[in-house]
C-alpha cells in the first residue's frame, strides 16, 4: 500500500524527527500568517496554526495526508518567541534561569480529499537550572540560538541548561510530537511498524 504523506514544514529539525518513523514523505512550505489573534491562548494559537499549515497545502496535495505543526514557549504566562539577536537571547535565558518554560506544540493531520482532520496540542515542560551570566554568554556564543524559541536548542548544547524535562514525548520539545502523530497515523490506517 502506498500512502502519500506531506510534512507542511521545511524545518530540518521536524524533517529529521519524521524520518524516525521510517515512512516516505515529502516536504513543502505552507504560506500562513502566524500573527496571534487578540486574546488567543498559546494552546489555541498553536492548534490554529498547525491546522492552517496543513490546510494551506490542501489544494496542491489533495490526496496526501498533510502534517502541520506549530510551537510556542510560555514563560510566566507570556509567549516567548525567537530572540533574533544576542541581547534578546541573553534576556530570555536570564528570565528562564531557575524557572520553568512550557512548550505547546500544535499538531494536525489533514486529508483534503476526505476532509478528515485530527489535531491535538502537546505540552512539554523544561525546568532550567540556575544559570550564571558567564554560562549564558558562553552558551549563546557556542550555539548561536538566535532563531530558536526560548533561545536554546535542546537537541544540542542546550541540554546543559536544564535541571529536568517533563512531558510525554521528548520529540515535542524539538517541534513534532511523534507519539501523538503515530496515534493519528494509525487512525488514518498508516502504521509505521507494518507499512
Amino acid at each position: 500500500m502506498t500512502t502519500s504523506i506531506l510534512l507542511a514544514s521545511t524545518s530540518p529539525f521536524r524533517k529529521a524527527l519524521l524520518d524516525k518513523l521510517g515512512l516516505p514523505f515529502i516536504t513543502a512550505a505552507p504560506e500562513v500568517d502566524e500573527t496571534p489573534q487578540p486574546g488567543e491562548t498559546a494552546e489555541a494559537l498553536v492548534l490554529r496554526l498547525a491546522v492552517a499549515k496543513a490546510q494551506a497545502l490542501a489544494q496542491a496535495y489533495p490526496d496526501h495526508w498533510i502534517i502541520g505543526s506549530d510551537q510556542v514557549c510560555v514563560l510566566d504566562g507570556v509567549i516567548t518567541g525567537k530572540p533574533h539577536n544576542v541581547e534578546n537571547a541573553r534576556a530570555q535565558l536570564r528570565a528562564a534561569s531557575g524557572n520553568r518554560i512550557t512548550f505547546y506544540t500544535g499538531l494536525a493531520l489533514f486529508h483534503p480529499a476526505s476532509q478528515q482532520l485530527m489535531q491535538c496540542c502537546e505540552p512539554f515542560m523544561v525546568h532550567f537550572r540556575d544559570l550564571s551570566e558567564a554560562e549564558i554568554a558562553a552558551y549563546i556564543e557556542k550555539e548561536q540560538p538566535l532563531y530558536c524559541a526560548g533561545s536554546f536548542k535542546s537537541e544540542g548544547l542546550g541540554i546543559c541548561l536544564f535541571d529536568r524535562l517533563e512531558g510525554r514525548d521528548p520529540n515535542t520539545l524539538v517541534g513534532l510530537p511523534l507519539i501523538a502523530l503515530n496515534g493519528m497515523l494509525r487512525q488514518a490506517g498508516i502504521n509505521p511498524l507494518s507499512d
